[in-house]
């Protein structure tokens, strides 16, 4: 009879790469800021001190849940910004004490929908950043105040639990999609198998370039630990051996990149392509940055493809780009050939396939010449990183709404979505056509036609044909006061909550289609480019 296969975990990732790289470093922490806020300077954390660090919390935790008498196996929300090493010791240290994180990040402040999410997922308690004590009113579960240093855990001299036993279908986290819908966040849960083919997957793409010869590859935060990409990124990082360095924040400066890898030794550099872009722009007018860009063995970004201009002029210049193409369900999916061409592939031992849709008015012609057929991507359900069955459509597989061309066999190019969701700046979701349906429910008799746009920058505009004589001023107030509602539920990234948000045009005046009229989304993006890089106060950064 043939044994069954025990899936892996964060934890069994973490013991086994203590043993194997006890005294290299896991961590870089910030040490001292300079006044900028920048990270001036970093101290590593030892692999060996980073899983004594995780035990002490998961004993901690372990003696304040007990308290509260919630059995392990519970969920346990966790509302932390994700971006420290003590948020990495809270997630890990409470899985290693039995428990079931429920991820939620701080850009998704409004405390009742966080408590409904709680609700869904029948969690017990939840720990909480101390700034976002002052809004927990009436949390309907136990709530307890997250540390932000080491020093601040106590281990009440418990023994340390023992390790989890779980079994294939077992939940091990709970993520939430980045976007709403409905007015909230859908559950992401992510079983023992999955986080299994997780591993898998981040093994291959955090594999060591061996382009040079070095000890340990060194890597960068990034995004929130509360979100998939982060957590997965890490699980590839920990398999290795290399070391992460915590930086001031996600978006953080070039100068901040340039200590990194002189003082820290970066050499693969993880970035949101909005990040990612400002750091090759920089680099064009700064010969120091680009020199140090050049000596990076991967810069792999994610989230938006990068303008196709920054894409050509670092390949040209020697900068080693790779496109990993990922989501909350599934985690990273397709990888990138390096090279110009950046054609992108499957990861190894997935099962998906490209599906032709039913519609094919906007195919586009490939880099060949050739019109191609546009295909979705579509994780078969017998592909180990298939999403929960809550996620699947009626025929059991998960319908990503990803859209590409084949270019050639096995080798495709992003195409966008089959939808109306666009990407922030840090790749994060939003649905425009549940905001437009809004403005349209609360506002027809001021709004004659209205479209949202702001792919790859930080928040959604609203540009808006009236119906009304209001003066342009009290018009904006006006949208933002009927509306106000129902941007409170949703994430800072899918909010209209400012009237510089909103731009006023002559009715008639926004791009539509031929045949049915319908506004066009990318094209009035493309059309008022200077008029969002305005309002933003940055170039355009979003995807071509």
């Amino acid at each position: 009879m043939a044994r069954t296969h025990t899936p892996r975990s964060h934890l069994s990732v973490l013991h086994t790469s203590a043993s194997r790289f006890a005294s290299s470093p896991a961590f870089y922490v910030p040490q001292t800021l300079s006044e900028s806020g920048d990270v001036a300077s970093w101290k590593p954390i030892s692999y060996i001190q980073f899983l004594h660090d995780v035990e002490l919390f998961a004993r901690h935790w372990a003696h304040v849940l007990k308290l509260d008498g919630i059995p392990r196996r519970s969920v346990i929300g966790m509302w932390l910004s994700g971006m420290t090493y003590v948020d990495v010791l809270h997630i890990y240290g409470l899985s290693r004490a039995g428990y079931i994180p429920q991820l939620f990040s701080i850009r998704l402040p409004n405390p009742d929908v966080v408590y409904e999410l709680l609700s869904r997922a029948n969690a017990c308690a939840l720990l909480v950043d101390p700034s976002f004590e002052g809004l927990l009113k009436s949390c309907p579960i136990p709530t307890h105040r997250a540390a932000t240093t080491v020093y601040d855990i106590d281990s009440h001299d418990m023994p340390l639990p023992s390790l989890p036993t779980l079994r294939e279908r077992d939940t091990v986290f709970i993520f939430h999609t980045s976007g709403s819908t409905s007015g909230i966040p859908k559950l992401v849960p992510c079983s023992s198998s999955w986080l299994d083919s997780a591993i898998t997957k981040s093994h291959q793409i955090a594999m060591p370039s061996g382009r040079t010869k070095r000890n340990q590859d060194v890597t960068v935060w990034m995004g929130s630990m509360c979100h998939i990409a982060q957590t997965f990124m890490l699980l590839g990082s920990l398999q290795h051996g290399a070391c992460t360095v915590q930086p001031s924040r996600q978006a953080f400066s070039s100068n901040e990149l340039s200590l990194m890898i002189r003082d820290c030794g970066v050499n693969r550099l993880n970035q949101f392509a909005t990040f990612l872009a400002q750091h090759l722009r920089n680099s064009r007018q700064n010969p120091r940055l680009l020199a140090l860009l050049q000596t990076l063995d991967d810069a792999l970004y994610s989230g938006l493809a990068l303008p196709r201009e920054e894409e050509e002029w670092a390949h040209g210049n020697g900068i080693r780009l790779r496109n990993l193409f990922g989501s909350t369900e599934c985690g990273a999916m397709l990888l990138s050939t390096r090279g110009p061409e950046m054609f992108l592939q499957p990861l190894d031992g997935m099962s998906y396939a490209f599906v032709p849709v039913a519609s094919q008015s906007e195919a586009g012609t490939s880099q060949g010449g050739h019109s191609a057929p546009l295909l979705e991507l579509v994780i078969l359900a017998e592909s180990p990183d298939c999403p929960d069955n809550s996620l699947r459509a009626a025929d059991g597989h998960f319908h990503t709404g990803d859209l590409f061309q084949e270019i050639r066999t096995g080798c495709y190019l992003s195409k966008g979505r089959d939808d109306d969701w666009i990407k922030s700046e840090n790749s994060l979701r939003c649905d425009t056509k549940a905001i437009e349906d809004n403005i349209r429910a609360t506002c027809c008799d001021l709004v004659a036609e209205c479209v949202v746009v702001g792919n790859g920058r930080p928040s959604p505009a609203l540009f808006i044909e009236t119906n009304s004589d209001l003066p342009q001023p009290k018009l904006k107030r006006e949208v933002l006061r009927r509306t106000r509602q129902f941007h409170s539920r949703r994430y800072l990234h899918e909010r209209i909550a400012s009237a510089d948000m909103i731009v006023i045009v002559e009715k008639g005046s926004l791009p539509r289609t031929a045949t049915k009229g319908n506004v066009r989304r990318r094209v009035t993006e493309e059309a008022f480019r200077t008029v969002l890089d305005k309002i933003y106060g940055t170039e355009w950064t979003g995807t071509t």
